[in-house]
């Protein structure tokens, strides 16, 4: 999604009381294909991607190579190794575990994004493999069902794991960064009407904190050998 730069803030947006939402019905499937790419702070990081979509859909419209072009939304799964400024469902997980505080950068932490688990992902792949259209662009995430802000992540982590995330705010938001982002998935699902986003926010988020406790009972039983 970092391809459409800041484009997606400039949607109308109304304030809730835990997220941003868009505020126009037309806009409550999320961010389109059409939204431009051009013209908007992309960071650095979003506009190497955005050079990638180009000369990917170039290859495919110009000399008809099978390739498509997935813009995705929060890819993640129970082995996404989340990083303070990427991955923030893993990495929140991450840091409920350790008990490291988590910092939360601008829009009083309400920003939303639409996570997907890879399994999803790799089936929207082997859908597009079947039948590929040459140099096409798609939305990839999770949708709206899938969407959730940092707020409510953190809440529902910690309702998960029974522990408490600390948490610091800057006001300072990152570059380029999205105050809501949904992927709209019309366009894929009416290509590709045998896919589906079958794993949904909860799964995705047991699955992710089954996987840290698996790790941080190896890595205490590792501890614990080295220590005899």
């Amino acid at each position: 999604n970092k391809v459409y730069g800041d484009a997606p803030n400039e949607l109308p947006m109304v304030e809730h009381e835990t997220r941003w939402d868009y505020a126009r019905a037309e806009d409550v499937e999320g961010i389109r294909e059409d939204c431009r790419i051009d013209r908007t702070l992309h960071s650095l990081f979003g506009a190497s991607k955005t050079a990638a979509d180009v000369m990917a859909q170039e290859y495919g419209r110009y000399f008809g190579l099978k390739v498509g072009i997935f813009r995705g939304g929060c890819l993640t799964g129970p082995h996404h190794s989340g990083v303070p400024l990427h991955g923030f469902l893993s990495y929140l997980v991450k840091v409920a575990f350790s008990g490291e505080t988590y910092t939360i950068h601008g829009y009083q932490g309400k920003q939303v994004r639409d996570n997907i688990h890879s399994f999803d992902v790799i089936r929207a792949v082997e859908e597009f493999a079947r039948a590929p259209r040459p140099g096409e662009v798609y939305n990839l995430g999770g949708g709206r069902a899938n969407s959730v802000s940092i707020l409510e992540a953190i809440a529902r982590i910690e309702a998960m794991t029974g522990r408490k995330i600390r948490t610091v705010y800057s006001e300072k938001a990152r570059v380029g960064d999205h105050i809501c982002y949904i992927s709209d998935l019309r366009k894929f699902r009416a290509h590709y009407p045998a896919w589906s986003v079958t794993r949904g926010l909860e799964a995705i988020l047991k699955e992710i904190v089954e996987a840290a406790g698996r790790q941080k009972t190896v890595a205490s039983e590792n501890s614990e050998r080295v220590s005899e």
